[in-house]
């Protein structure tokens, strides 16, 4: 068998016009991971309200972080790609969950190439259903209905990685190098509160009482909130960060439904009230700067901060095409090549 790879990222609208986000936003919202009820709601809810109203906002918000060679989540996973590719000898092929770039493109590609053995990349850090999830499950229903030679292997959730934690840790004192913070708000992409009970293996573990993500379950593997938390408690000890100046947050929420809390826009206005004048932020559900990354927090973050009173403001890049990250999923890469072994990860 010829093996090759599959990164998959988010995806994007092909310009920051409305005539383009409102397909995109169309595939996203229509997903049944993202907007998690009944069909017929679901259809009313998006194609029926938002899809009147939100791509022309949408568009606004992309055209204010658009760069001149395109969508800039698009131009880092193939700049990211391409610095992976010149660490092995496999085929690598990218693809987008939404949008044209289509996960369907990718395997084609792969297959031109001969490869019948494909590494499943979801570029997301953390279990989701709205994220790593759909990656996953869309990627094996385009290969089952049509490319059903093909066998797939998955890179599980790597939020646990202690290289990977390493790399982020680093790439976080990086970007506090010349800044002196009174606060670091480690940001995570929001989902809705049932998103955490549906993906409940056991049922009953999860409770979001601020106490069972700290009690070790077999949830605990499938649990989006315990894994973010996880996260910032992991790069809090790595770097040494002080319990005090540390907290976490979610942001991006959309509709009505109980979302994970706190929510990021009200956490810069209560930091800001509570004195806190130079704040540093940090997006690790991301590993490419994307719209919720470059506009929602570097650009509306700050603004919000600053008008509850804040002075100073850093959004610390994600890892982006990083050397250090490139030559990590590399090394991953490798090892499945050539031990067929997965990245070490230790879920608590």
């Amino acid at each position: 068998m010829k093996k090759g790879v599959l990164l998959v990222n988010l995806g994007s609208p092909d310009s920051p016009t409305a005539k383009d986000v409102k397909p995109y936003l169309d595939e996203f919202l229509m997903d049944e991971r993202v907007i998690d009820v009944n069909p017929i709601l679901r259809n009313i809810i998006v194609r029926g309200i938002i899809l009147n109203t939100r791509p022309k906002k949408s568009a606004e918000a992309y055209s204010k972080i658009w760069w001149d060679e395109g969508s800039p989540l698009i131009i880092i996973s193939e700049r990211f790609m391409e610095k992976v590719k010149q660490q092995t000898n496999l085929p690598i092929a990218l693809g987008m969950r939404y949008g044209s770039m289509s996960i369907h493109k990718a395997f084609q590609e792969l297959k031109d190439q001969g490869v019948d053995e494909v590494f499943l990349v979801p570029l997301y850090p953390h279990y989701a259903m709205s994220s790593y999830e759909t990656v996953v499950v869309k990627a094996l229903e385009v290969q089952a209905a049509h490319f059903p030679e093909m066998h797939v292997t998955t890179l599980p959730a790597f939020y646990s990685n202690p290289e990977y934690v390493k790399i982020l840790s680093n790439s976080i004192a990086e970007g506090l190098k010349e800044f002196e913070y009174d606060h670091i708000l480690f940001s995570y992409h929001g989902i809705p509160e049932r998103h955490i009970r549906k993906s409940d293996p056991t049922k009953f573990h999860c409770k979001l009482n601020g106490q069972c993500c700290t009690t070790n379950s077999a949830a605990h593997h499938t649990c989006y909130r315990h894994q973010c938390m996880d996260t910032t408690e992991r790069v809090k000890k790595e770097l040494g960060l002080p319990e005090d100046k540390v907290s976490t947050s979610f942001q991006s929420r959309l509709g009505s439904d109980p979302w994970l809390q706190p929510f990021t826009d009200k956490e810069f206005e209560r930091l800001a009230h509570e004195g806190k004048k130079r704040l540093a932020v940090v997006t690790p559900a991301f590993v490419s700067d994307c719209l919720e990354t470059l506009e929602e927090i570097a650009m509306e973050g700050k603004e919000q901060f600053e008008e509850a009173g804040g002075e100073h403001y850093v959004h610390i890049p994600c890892l982006n095409d990083s050397d250090d990250w490139a030559g990590l999923m590399a090394q991953w890469i490798n090892e499945w090549k050539e031990k067929g072994t997965l990245p070490e990860y230790n879920v608590q």
